[in-house]
């Protein structure tokens, strides 16, 4: 997609580098402050992103308009990491080098699967044999270096799911699902917590939760559909995005 020289190490930044470094984009000091002041309100619904934020556990990666070929070496850094037990609640959020002007939300959603398929092909590791390759199978999830992840758009063009607004810039959230060990929605624990965060999400957004929302395993749920939600109450239709490179 991008010319092999224009390669640039933007590389996985933590907390305090994003604080301190000099060499980052303005764009990218205003977005992460944007984000910082939003995702550490206490009235935010994601417990998760708040604590994570405030104890230094989330890590960032940030990608301009013109090259993203330093995203799959910051993805597989930030994997790397849970290689390390102490990792196991890291979620990773991409800066998207805003648009001269705002998009219309279709445009970020265009992007974001983009972003992902561009991914997809620098997979350095093949999907499993026995993981599904159709986005319209129940049990298909996204993959890369060889763990399931949970993708999830925020962008500007939200108007009324003031959840998914976290400033000028696209920022994609990347959760390997390795993450909800316990947490996951058969589980007890997953369904109080997720319910807890929703009901939280609903008083935000002033909007019930969207019907695309659901738990991965779900055989009436297809999980691409959760990934950029739309900014109503309609169920997204249509054929998924995404391909996957063997198809």
């Amino acid at each position: 997609m991008f010319a092999k020289e224009q390669k640039v190490n933007h590389g996985l930044l933590t907390k305090e580098e994003m604080e301190t470094r000099k060499d980052l984009p303005l764009w990218l000091k205003r977005e992460y402050e944007t984000f910082v002041r939003t995702v550490t309100d206490k009235t935010f619904p994601c417990y998760f992103g708040m604590g994570g934020q405030l104890k230094g556990e989330l890590r960032y990666a940030y990608v301009t308009q013109d090259d993203w070929s330093n995203l799959p070496k910051a993805l597989i850094s930030f994997l790397e990491l849970f290689k390390d037990p102490k990792h196991k609640r890291h979620g990773l959020f991409v800066f998207v080098e805003p648009f001269e002007q705002e998009g219309q939300l279709e445009q970020y959603r265009e992007q974001f699967w983009n972003i992902l398929q561009y991914l997809h092909e620098e997979d350095p590791i093949e999907w499993p044999e026995d993981c599904p390759k159709d986005p319209e199978h129940y049990l298909w999830d996204f993959r890369f270096y060889g763990e399931p992840i949970f993708a999830f758009g925020n962008a500007p063009a939200y108007k009324k799911r003031k959840t998914r607004d976290l400033g000028n810039a696209m920022v994609i959230g990347f959760q390997p699902r390795k993450i909800f060990k316990g947490l996951e929605g058969t589980e007890k624990g997953g369904i109080m917590s997720r319910e807890k965060v929703r009901e939280r999400v609903a008083v935000w957004d002033q909007l019930p939760k969207h019907p695309d929302i659901g738990h991965y395993g779900d055989p009436d749920h297809l999980e691409w559909k959760q990934f950029f939600i739309g900014d109503d109450c309609i169920p997204i239709t249509g054929k998924c995005p995404f391909s996957h490179k063997s198809v």
